[in-house]
C-alpha cells in the first residue's frame, strides 16, 4: 500500500484522459482504507472507484484514493430470494453476469453497465427500466473525517432519477465499501418492455426469454450503439434524460409533433436527451479529437488526444443547442472533475 507521487490518471478514467494525481494509492480492504485516511488527515482526498462516471478537465491536487475491495457471497437466502453482498471493487458487469449465472433475477436489464459496484447506489445506476434502487437492500460506508462505519438503508439513500443522499445531503463525506442486493430466485420479474429489448429478443426468436436472453439483448443492443471505451474513451450516457411538466412538453410536443416522451408521472414527462441532440443536428459532429458519438447521441467521446476541457467544450456546446432549439434544459449525468 504505497503512496505514490504524480501519478497518472489516464489508465483509471475511461474516457483516457491525461491528468496527474498529486498523491495516489490503491487500496483493497477495510483495513487498508482506515489506515491511510488515519495517517493522511490533513491531505484533501478524492475517491476513485471504476473511473467510469467523471470527466477529468485538470489535475487532482488530492490524495487519489483508488476503491479496490474485491469479493461476493451469498449472506442469505430462502425459497424465493437471495441476499448477496459485493465489495466495492468489484466491476459491475461482471457481478450482473455472476448473477446470472446463479439464475438470481433483478440486474439482468443493467449489463454493461461500465463502473464499480461502489459507485451505483450514489448514482442509482439504471436501464431498460430498471434502476439500483429496484434491489438494493444496504451499503456499507465508512465516514471520511471519523472512519466510523455506517449502514444505509434503502430509504436512507434517498434514491432518485441518476440522484441519491450521496450525491446530496453527505456529499463529499462517505466512502461506500460493499452494497447488498435482493434478488430473485423464482419467479422472476422479466422487464422486455423499455427500448429495444423485444425487438432484439424477437430477431433470435425468442418469445418466452429468461434472464441471460434478457441480458444478451441488452448486451448486444448496447454494444450497438455504444463504444468500448478500451477502444473509443468514453463514460457511457453523457446526459441525464430530462423530465419536464407535462405543460412544458405540450408547448414543445404542439412545434416538434414527433417529440419522443415517458410519462413518469401524472404531471411529468421524461424526454430522451439522446433524440433532442439528434434532432438539433449534433449527433455525429466531432470537434478535433472531441466529439459526439456517430450512434448514440448521448455519449461524448475523446477520439484519442481530447483534453477533458475540450469535451467539457463539447458538452456545454449540446446544452446550448438543445436549449436554443427545444427551451429544455439537459444536465450531465458525468461528474465534472
Amino acid at each position: 500500500m504505497e503512496i505514490q507521487q504524480n501519478f497518472s490518471l489516464k489508465n483509471y478514467n475511461t474516457f483516457g484522459i491525461e491528468a496527474k494525481a498529486k498523491l495516489f494509492v490503491a487500496v483493497h480492504s477495510v483495513a487498508e482504507l482506515k489506515s491511510i485516511l488515519e495517517q493522511n488527515e490533513n491531505e484533501k482526498k478524492f475517491i476513485l472507484g471504476g473511473g467510469s462516471n467523471m470527466l477529468l478537465t485538470q489535475n487532482v491536487d488530492a490524495l487519489v484514493i483508488h476503491i479496490d475491495l474485491k469479493g461476493k457471497k451469498i449472506i442469505k437466502e430462502d425459497e424465493d430470494f437471495v441476499w448477496i453482498e459485493s465489495q466495492a471493487g468489484e466491476n459491475w458487469h461482471e457481478l450482473v453476469l455472476w448473477t446470472i449465472d446463479q439464475n438470481f433475477g433483478g440486474l439482468e436489464n443493467m449489463s454493461l453497465i461500465p463502473g464499480n459496484v461502489g459507485t451505483t447506489p450514489v448514482q442509482n445506476i439504471g436501464a431498460y427500466g430498471t434502476e439500483i434502487k429496484d434491489t438494493f437492500v444496504s451499503c456499507e460506508a465508512m465516514n471520511i473525517a471519523t472512519q466510523e462505519m455506517k449502514t444505509f438503508n434503502n430509504a436512507e439513500c434517498k434514491f432518485g432519477y441518476r440522484e441519491s443522499i450521496f450525491k446530496n445531503e453527505v456529499k463529499g463525506e462517505y466512502i461506500i465499501t460493499s452494497v447488498i442486493f435482493k434478488l430473485t430466485k423464482r419467479n422472476h420479474k422479466i422487464n422486455t418492455s423499455y427500448g429495444d429489448i423485444l425487438g432484439e429478443l424477437a430477431k433470435n426468436n425468442i418469445s418466452t426469454p429468461g434472464l441471460k436472453d434478457v441480458s444478451n439483448a441488452v448486451i448486444a443492443i448496447r454494444q450497438s450503439k455504444l463504444p468500448d471505451p478500451k477502444e473509443l474513451g468514453n463514460s457511457g450516457s453523457f446526459f441525464k434524460n430530462p423530465i419536464i411538466s407535462k405543460t412544458e412538453f405540450e408547448k414543445i410536443n404542439a412545434k416538434f409533433p414527433e417529440m419522443k416522451f415517458f410519462e413518469v408521472s401524472d404531471t411529468e414527462v421524461k424526454v430522451p436527451a439522446g433524440w433532442l441532440i439528434e434532432q438539433a443536428g449534433l449527433k455525429g459532429k466531432r470537434f478535433g479529437d472531441a466529439g459526439i458519438h456517430k450512434n448514440q447521441a448521448l455519449v461524448l467521446v475523446n477520439y484519442g488526444q481530447a483534453t477533458g476541457q475540450e469535451i467539457l467544450d463539447v458538452a456545454k456546446k449540446v446544452q446550448q443547442t438543445v436549449l436554443e432549439t427545444f427551451g429544455i434544459k439537459i444536465e450531465a449525468e458525468v461528474n465534472i472533475i
